[in-house]
């Protein structure tokens, strides 16, 4: 595919996924914010959530599901997106609190954090709150913002697509970080996640603080702590 026909089809494809902001720009909001997390899924480390207010007249192509994008085109998209977002946020919830509420709630309280965050900068810069949160599929209790759940927004709206980005490498961060730490588990490359190395990694030095026990609870207990 040529040059010109790969930007033509992001262009495109950031037309389409500005069209919930947009239904809500027509209607006299400027302050969407999209929400998502990542991180639900893994045995080890955070849930990690992110808030992204983006400018109205945002126009830059590029923005996408997380999970499609390359980790050089995620890293690349971090100072773009703050470059133009009026306010932003992240939201972290680690492995106590997902022990202790159940991942859903712990991801909830994430996701919460990381509106107030975004809207603390929003305030400061604005004076003007958060008037609408656009969620990659959750329905969130406790927040005073009108909200619209979208199934795979990540993938429909540019603000989400945003957020998930933001919180992605976010999280993929931390974890680089914790493979220093406990380097029996190739966190840098799993990211917590259930892959082979992680388990042999499990069965041979056991778990590490960060290991979530209720994601291990039918793992032998003899290589938990």
């Amino acid at each position: 595919m040529k040059k010109a026909e790969r930007e033509a089809l992001m262009l495109e494809r950031l037309k389409e996924m500005r069209r919930f902001e947009e239904d809500l720009q027509a209607k006299g909001l400027q302050f969407v914010a999209g929400v998502d997390e990542v991180g639900r899924g893994p045995l080890a480390g955070p849930v990690v959530a992110a808030c992204v207010v983006l400018r109205p007249d945002f126009d830059v192509p590029g923005l996408d599901d997380s999970k499609k994008l390359t980790e050089k085109r995620r890293n690349a998209m971090i100072p773009v997106i703050k470059e133009n977002a009026l306010a932003y946020g992240v939201g972290k919830a680690d492995e106590k609190a997902i022990d202790r509420l159940n991942i859903l709630e712990a991801t909830k309280g994430a996701m919460r954090t990381a509106i107030e965050e975004a809207d603390k900068m929003l305030r400061k810069k604005t004076g003007s709150g958060i008037e609408h949160i656009l969620i990659d599929a959750v329905r969130l209790d406790g927040i005073e913002q009108p909200q619209t759940s979208i199934i795979k927004g990540d993938a429909s709206s540019v603000s989400i697509a945003a957020a998930s980005i933001l919180a992605k490498v976010t999280r993929d961060a931390m974890m680089v970080k914790y493979a220093e730490e406990y380097p029996w588990y190739a966190f840098e490359k799993n990211k917590g996640y259930g892959t082979k190395a992680h388990y042999d990694g499990i069965r041979e030095h056991g778990v590490c603080p960060i290991h979530r026990l209720s994601f291990l609870k039918n793992f032998d207990e003899k290589h938990r702590r």
